[in-house]
């Protein structure tokens, strides 16, 4: 620094200082484009499937959605077709049918009715039979199933395992 000048200084540490402020301005912009903690909490939802009873409907919820989860009765899966048993999924020796609870035409959250083991989307008469598909239209295909994995007796939803993978490769859900 013998032969700086005062005014070579000031530029140095003026460079000093702009190259720290750029990258905390970096840092800071980065950071505003991750997802809150809050956020990321809700991607993941865990359903304890032990406490659910037959063919009674419990609404869940996952990402702002409706859950539909529907444990199937020994009835129920005697009388299912390949195509139903193609949705059920399995833990441990119970059948559920776990979809996102809203109608894939206009998305209305069809009601169920356990006498009839179906469901009905008031606003334009769809229904769905107690697998989620469909059996009267205008909804083009039955109720998406949300991306899940098995671990044991929970069910982890938002988080696509084997099982869910299987049914995406073989066209049953989107």
């Amino acid at each position: 620094m013998k032969n700086s000048s005062r005014r070579g200084f000031m530029g140095k540490a003026f460079g000093a200082v702009a190259g720290v402020g750029a990258i905390a301005s970096l840092y800071a912009m980065k950071k505003s484009w991750d997802p809150l903690p809050s956020v990321k909490a809700a991607g993941f939802t865990t359903l304890d499937m032990s406490i659910y009873e037959p063919n009674v409907l419990i609404t869940e919820k996952w990402r702002g959605k409706p859950i539909f989860v529907l444990k199937k009765t020994p009835e129920m899966i005697a009388k299912q077709t390949e195509q139903q048993k193609a949705r059920d999924i399995v833990v441990g020796d119970s059948h559920y049918m776990v979809c996102i609870g809203l109608c894939t035409h206009l998305g209305c959250i069809p009601a169920y009715n356990p006498a009839k083991e179906g469901f009905l989307c008031a606003c334009h008469g769809g229904q769905f039979d107690w697998s989620g598909d469909v059996t009267k239209v205008p909804p083009p295909r039955g109720f998406d199933i949300p991306p899940f994995k098995i671990d044991g007796n929970k069910l982890i939803l938002g988080e696509a395992g084997p099982e869910y993978q299987a049914m995406k490769d073989n066209g049953i859900t989107l």
